[in-house]
C-alpha cells in the first residue's frame, strides 16, 4: 500500500486532493485504463499545472515524463490518502431538513460513509423514519456511539446548540466531527473537526457573481 510522504498535508492541499480524486474517478470510469497529465487535470479543475504537480508531490505517487499519471494508480493512492477506501461509521445529530437530507443521501454510503444513527432532542421528531433508520433522542447517543463504534459525528443543529452537541459526541468517543452549523466549535486535539458552512459558501458565491458582473460591464 502506498503511503503519504508526510503525515501532515496542508488543509488547502487536502481540499484539492479531494477534487483530484473526484476527477480521477470520473475520468477512469469514462476512459478506462488511461493516463492523464497535470495540464489536463489543471484545465478540468481551473488550476495551474504547477499547482497540480506541487499538490501531488505530497503523496507517494509519481508521474512519467510525456505520459503523465496513470489514472487507476493515482485514484488508488488518493483513495488511500483520503481514507476513501475505508468504511466510516457516522451519526447525524439534528433531524431537521438538512440532517434528514444528509441521512437519506445514498451517495455517502457509496463513498464509504455509512450513516447508522440519527438523533434529535425534539420529541416530535423522535421515532420518525429516515430510510431504514429511526430518529433517536440525543439522550441515547452516548451509548449508541460507543456501542456502535461511531467514527464521525455530523452536527446539523442550530448554532446555539452546536458546541453542546459536539461536546456530547466527543465524550461519547467520536474521532471526527463535520460541523454544518454557523457556530465555530472547539474540540480537543485528538478529535478532528471540519467546518462546512453552506451559507458562507453561498455568500462567497454571491460575492464572486457580484464582482464578476462589474468586471464584465
Amino acid at each position: 500500500m502506498k503511503r503519504t510522504k508526510s503525515s501532515v498535508i496542508p488543509s488547502s492541499v487536502v481540499r484539492r486532493l479531494t477534487e483530484y480524486l473526484a476527477y480521477a474517478q470520473t475520468f477512469g470510469n469514462e476512459n478506462g485504463d488511461q493516463w492523464v497529465s497535470s495540464r489536463e487535470i489543471a484545465q478540468a479543475l481551473g488550476l495551474t499545472s504547477s499547482t497540480v504537480r506541487q499538490d501531488l508531490s505530497h503523496i507517494d505517487f509519481c508521474g512519467i515524463s510525456k505520459r503523465g499519471y496513470h489514472v487507476k494508480g493515482l485514484r488508488a493512492v488518493l483513495e488511500d490518502t483520503l481514507g476513501a477506501n475505508s468504511v466510516w461509521r457516522v451519526a447525524v445529530v439534528g433531524a431537521g431538513n438538512l440532517g434528514m437530507a444528509i441521512a437519506q443521501n445514498d451517495e455517502f454510503r457509496e463513498r464509504g460513509f455509512h450513516i447508522i444513527g440519527v438523533f434529535d432532542k425534539d420529541a416530535a421528531k423522535v421515532g420518525r423514519s429516515v430510510g431504514p433508520l429511526k430518529v433517536q433522542h440525543v439522550s441515547a447517543m452516548p451509548d449508541f456511539v460507543s456501542g456502535e463504534g461511531i467514527d464521525i459525528g455530523i452536527v446539523a443543529v442550530p448554532a446555539a446548540a452546536a458546541q453542546g452537541v459536539a461536546d456530547l459526541l466527543i465524550a461519547s468517543g467520536v474521532r471526527g466531527i463535520l460541523n454544518l452549523s454557523l457556530s465555530h466549535i472547539i474540540t480537543p486535539r485528538r478529535v478532528q473537526v471540519v467546518e462546512a458552512r453552506l451559507t458562507c459558501s453561498l455568500l462567497e458565491l454571491s460575492h464572486r457573481i457580484k464582482y464578476a458582473r462589474k468586471e464584465n460591464k
